[in-house]
């Protein structure tokens, strides 16, 4: 065994998080009823509540309001993601999942919910978590045509092709 395997995590891991400051109001510059928060150290994914009571049929899609309104630095993201309780339990997830909230979008946040429990609807009361969204940094590409791509050991099956045997 290396002894990088063997060395304890905490050598392995960084200082922490990259903190970006993130600007937040209620929509129209009203007070913001629920802020976004982390349940736990080291969450990578701040919770985002409902900002209001609402039931989900199955098979439904509701558009939730959570009455936040972000700015985020150019140069970042934020991916609103499922929640893992909610998915397993319920079967209450996103239908574009992740969304993506750009650095110049300042409109509310709005959480795509689709239930996917074939019998049960649900109840949701405000402030209930609905989604958690994770801020990224990410790259920009810069596309250049070319008459044909670099030889590559995968093959253009896709979609679980490789190793798998017809």
């Amino acid at each position: 065994m290396s002894s990088q395997a063997t060395a304890p995590l905490t050598a392995l891991m960084s200082d922490g998080p990259e903190i970006v400051p993130v600007l937040i109001t209620g929509v129209d510059d009203k007070e913001p009823a629920f802020i976004p928060s982390y349940e736990h150290e080291g969450d990578a994914g701040a919770d985002l509540r409902s900002a209001i009571d609402f039931d989900i049929k199955p098979f439904e899609r509701v558009l939730v309001p959570t009455g936040i309104c972000l700015a985020i630095p150019d140069g970042f993201v934020i991916l609103v993601h499922p929640r893992s309780g909610l998915g397993w339990k319920k079967g209450i997830t996103l239908p574009n999942a992740p969304g993506t909230i750009d650095s110049g979008y300042r409109g509310e946040i709005k959480v795509p919910l689709v239930n996917l429990d074939p019998t049960h609807t649900w109840h949701f009361s405000q402030g209930d978590r609905i989604a958690q969204m994770v801020i990224q940094r990410y790259w920009r590409g810069s596309f250049a045509q070319v008459s044909a791509l670099p030889d590559s050991q995968r093959s253009q099956g896709g979609f679980g092709s490789t190793g798998v045997q017809n």
